[in-house]
């Protein structure tokens, strides 16, 4: 269950960033999660819920984005479809995971700056 550090990271990364604002509250923080992140998004909302009571993130919605996970070839860009090899029929060359489908990304705070 390391989705209680990560949501503790989440965290304490949002309440710097109010810090560095002076910002009085917050009202959202949105997260994607790539399909390979190894994070559950079930047990990382529930940790979510438990700690934040007691900081910045007391009353901020949590949204969770859910990144797929997709392949291309480095060498020409041929997406490769799910289900295929993962590599580039044409190239012979290995398939790469894409941007973002392996990633925990803080992508938004809305908060409220003075």
């Amino acid at each position: 269950m390391h989705e209680y550090s990560l949501v503790q990271s989440l965290v304490d990364r949002v309440e710097t960033l109010v810090r560095e604002r002076s910002a009085t509250a917050v009202h959202r923080v949105v997260v994607s999660v790539g399909e390979l992140a190894g994070v559950d998004p079930g047990l990382f909302r529930t940790a979510y819920e438990t700690f934040r009571d007691g900081t910045v993130c007391e009353r901020a919605a949590l949204e969770l984005r859910t990144v797929p996970a997709s392949w291309a070839c480095p060498a020409c860009g041929r997406s490769i479809p799910p289900g295929e090899v993962l590599a580039c029929s044409p190239c012979g060359v290995p398939a790469r995971l894409a941007a973002g489908g392996d990633a925990l990304l803080l992508e938004t705070v809305e908060m409220e700056v003075p």
